[in-house]
């Protein structure tokens, strides 16, 4: 019987953790950008940051 007393207190002291940073972060504005999602995926990445001149292939095959 103690046992599930000692796993309860635990499952609702990490429950409550997770709401506080839910709130938290809704409250801090990390929610708050609602156009820029939608439009990322029109944009192209560049890949030229991430090729190597001298090994191109193996590159762009580990970006993939």
């Amino acid at each position: 019987m103690s046992v599930i007393l000692i796993l309860l207190i635990a499952s609702i002291s990490v429950a409550a953790f997770f709401l506080v940073a839910f709130l938290w972060s809704v409250r801090s504005g990390q929610y708050d950008d609602e156009i820029s999602p939608p439009l990322r995926m029109l944009h192209d990445n560049p890949i030229s940051q991430n090729i190597d001149s001298t090994n191109t292939t193996t590159t762009l095959k580990n970006i993939n």
